[in-house]
């Protein structure tokens, strides 16, 4: 079977090239390793995939997954309280859960996505540390990626928007939008009490694109295939608001209802190059459970 392989920190990694399940794609790939000798790292929930330790022998793998086989004495992937997507000397791409805050604020300073990440990078090296590229909103779930090297952070910084071609996002809205698809264009100003609203061109007005797609409706909501071309501060709560149909949960621009206890915005789709190989790169997240509660 083909594959590629490389490492992570200390583990040996492998993509997955076509369909098969663990073990025997383990046998397959791993060289120096009895069939005893997998089935015990995969007893001892030794093997990762996609930064997720697994024990089921016949765990289903899809292309383009990531296979890594730990040592017992590695810091692990699940000592975070969420998952990790993705990681190599470059980056690291985490689904952050909601109501967690990506970054520290005066009120917040360690229970964050950006904290508890430094910690796991530093668990295996002291000096290591990762750099902030984007944010998500504390309510905001999803797919959320940090640089591990000042070069890659610059990198994404002076060239965002040439190298990242999508971000993608689920939101469940209160009502349905007319049309069912559409492209939203405004200038966003924020207020002294950090509101943002649409206002007219000029000094501190920064441009505003959201793009929307009805995915399905029922029940007086809708759920929206969202994609956005600028990431402003609050871009799609604001642009939802002001287009009648305020993302469920925001009582902040104007919701009326909160069906789940939480913000219905999840980042669930990021594409770029990747900065060392060029390469094109996708990581897509499921929609949480809880929005189809929503529409039952």
């Amino acid at each position: 079977m083909d594959y590629q392989s490389k490492r992570r920190g200390d583990a040996p990694v492998y993509t997955v090239s076509e369909p098969a399940t663990l073990l025997p794609f383990l046998l397959s790939t791993v060289k120096g390793k009895s069939r005893n000798n997998v089935k015990s790292l995969l007893s001892r929930r030794l093997v990762a995939v996609d930064g997720v330790p697994v024990s089921r022998f016949d765990t289903p793998l899809s292309p383009g997954q990531q296979v890594a086989i730990l040592s017992a004495s590695a810091p692990r992937a699940d000592a975070l309280p969420f998952p990790i997507l993705y990681e190599d000397e470059h980056l690291i791409v985490v689904n952050k859960p909601a109501k967690l805050l990506s970054v520290a604020t005066d009120k917040e300073k360690t229970r964050t996505a950006y904290h508890m990440v430094t910690d796991y990078v530093k668990s295996r090296r002291v000096d290591d540390r990762i750099y902030v590229l984007h944010r998500l909103d504390r309510d905001t779930s999803g797919v959320l990626m940090f640089a591990r090297d000042p070069e890659t952070k610059e990198l994404f910084q002076s060239h965002w928007n040439d190298m990242v071609t999508r971000r993608g996002y689920l939101a469940v809205v209160e009502g349905v939008p007319r049309p069912d698809r559409d492209t939203i264009r405004s200038w966003l100003v924020e207020t002294e009490t950090h509101l943002s609203f649409s206002g007219a061109p000029g000094k501190g007005a920064k441009e505003a694109i959201t793009s929307y797609q009805v995915v399905k409706s029922g029940g007086g909501y809708a759920l929206l295939d969202i994609a956005i071309e600028t990431g402003r501060k609050n871009q799609i709560r604001v642009h939802m608001k002001e287009l009648g149909c305020p993302v469920a949960g925001d009582k902040q621009y104007g919701a009326r209802t909160n069906p789940i206890g939480r913000l219905c915005l999840h980042a669930n789709e990021l594409s770029f190059t990747h900065p060392a190989t060029g390469e094109q790169v996708t990581f897509r997240t499921k929609m949480p459970r809880d929005f189809n509660r929503v529409f039952r």
